[in-house]
């Protein structure tokens, strides 16, 4: 038995249940895998050839698959003072994430050509906290790049249909996304969405408004800003039917109509939201605090509780941290300039205390929260055959976590590298004790945090 590892307790999630369950899970320490599952707690006399070593009894925590944040900037190479590869996945591990998928912008270069791909995964060569995969990116002229991204391993593309805010990676007008769409269509890809569109003359947008007030910059970026994305993504879908669509970060409740409608027609529309649109609102975020910024905004309760409601029924599909750090300069604390910062929220580490602690307050069952960021997280980026849930023949990402557990978020616990959050001071629920990758213990709050064999995470 020198090769099983095995974990046992009151409360393992199962796939299809909503609810923790009595099991026991068998693990090749040889390849990482899943062996067996025994739908009771076993005891340790059941296994009488186990060394000590490989028996861990998890007791009433609960055993949950590892999270796949589907929506990661790391930033690396280039821009490594904002975030990196080693302190954005120890931060992910830290929170029971066991797999990130990359974003393509952010980092110099883009994740625009294989020549790019290949830069970033040298950076990322020794320094993972947890398995990496990766977006490519699409740009006006790449489309002759889109399909040797596909075949490198990218598991889609992601476009911006505003500016991104970085001149390396410019947004796509109609003309591009044919382009592309004609490309991608027919190879089993996805197209990922910025989906914000201003198509308004440049001093509608001219203001002496407080650029330290949110209103202002909630004002800036419109629902309809929104909308009409959406509208346009719907509408080219109808010439690329083969090709599934996904909108990243939604956060206006207004667009759920067209959404709704779009999916009842049988388009392969797929959407996300992240955690600080279902845990924060408008009417909560102090002003001069540029921490709450990010595109497109954080907007009002009643926008958030229609989210979670769609959410709930469908409509939207999973959620995603979009993990989008940067210097502190960057963010123009000092100032407070909410209108001139860069717009992006920190948040690795504290998506599923996030989603725990306030789906508790409307009723969800855990099996709910990593149904949403697990599991259809993994299906989205590809990744489905082997993460995002505890099956036999999967990847032994797991989490161990006291979902009684209440801890207060202060800087000196967070893992990612640049320590500003919108989070910090609030009291959550829910805490990892435990995150195993591919077997192996990765992050262990009992005994100080990470794993004394160092970085175990693989590109995928």
């Amino acid at each position: 038995m020198t090769d099983l590892h095995v974990y046992t307790g009151s409360n393992v999630l199962l796939p299809e249940s909503t609810t923790p369950q009595p099991a026991t899970v068998e693990i090749s320490k040889r390849t990482g895998k899943i062996l067996a599952i025994h739908l009771e707690r076993r005891s340790r006399q059941s296994y009488p050839g186990l060394m000590d070593s490989q028996w861990t009894d998890v007791g009433e925590s609960y055993l949950l698959p590892g999270l796949v944040d589907a929506h990661v900037h790391l930033n690396e190479p280039g821009r490594t003072d904002w975030e990196g590869f080693w302190t954005g996945t120890r931060a992910a591990a830290s929170g029971g994430v066991t797999t990130v998928v990359d974003m393509p912008l952010n980092s110099i270069p883009p994740t625009t050509t294989v020549e790019n791909l290949a830069s970033k995964r040298e950076a990322a060569i020794g320094q993972c906290w947890t398995d990496v995969a990766f977006w490519g990116g699409v740009i006006p002229g790449n489309q002759n790049d889109l399909t040797p991204l596909i075949d490198a391993g990218v598991k889609g593309f992601k476009c911006f249909m505003i500016e991104s805010g970085v001149e390396e990676f410019p947004c796509v007008a109609e003309r591009d996304l044919h382009a592309a769409m004609a490309i991608l269509k027919d190879t089993g890809s996805v197209l990922l969405f910025h989906a914000e569109l201003d198509e308004s003359p440049p001093h509608i947008h001219e203001s002496s408004a407080d650029a330290t007030l949110y209103s202002t910059f909630l004002e800036s970026r419109p629902q309809t800003f929104e909308v009409d994305a959406i509208s346009r993504i719907t509408s080219l879908q109808k010439t690329y039917l083969g090709l599934r669509c996904h909108i990243v970060h939604l956060s206006a409740a207004n667009a759920l109509p067209l959404i709704r409608s779009a999916k009842a027609s049988g388009v392969k529309l797929t959407v996300e939201t992240c955690f600080h649109y279902l845990c924060l609102s408008a009417s909560s975020i102090p002003n001069g605090r540029p921490e709450f910024k990010c595109c497109p905004p954080i907007r009002d309760d009643k926008n958030r509780e229609a989210l979670w409601e769609a959410l709930q029924d469908g409509t939207i599909d999973f959620v995603v941290s979009d993990h989008s750090p940067c210097v502190a300069e960057l963010k123009k604390v000092d100032e407070g300039d909410i209108m001139g910062a860069w717009g992006g929220i920190s948040t690795l580490g504290l998506g599923l205390s996030l989603l725990w602690t306030e789906g508790k307050k409307r009723g969800i069952p855990i099996g709910k929260v990593l149904e949403w960021t697990s599991e259809k997280t993994a299906r989205h980026a590809g990744l489905h055959e082997s993460k995002g849930k505890i099956a036999v023949g999967y990847d032994a990402d797991l989490v161990i976590w006291n979902p009684k557990a209440e801890y207060r978020v202060a800087k000196e616990s967070l893992n990612f590298k640049n320590k500003l959050t919108p989070y910090e001071g609030l009291v959550l629920s829910g805490q990892v004790e435990q995150t195993i990758l591919r077997g192996n213990v990765v992050f262990d709050s009992a005994s100080g945090g990470f794993a004394g064999s160092g970085p175990l995470g693989v590109l995928l």
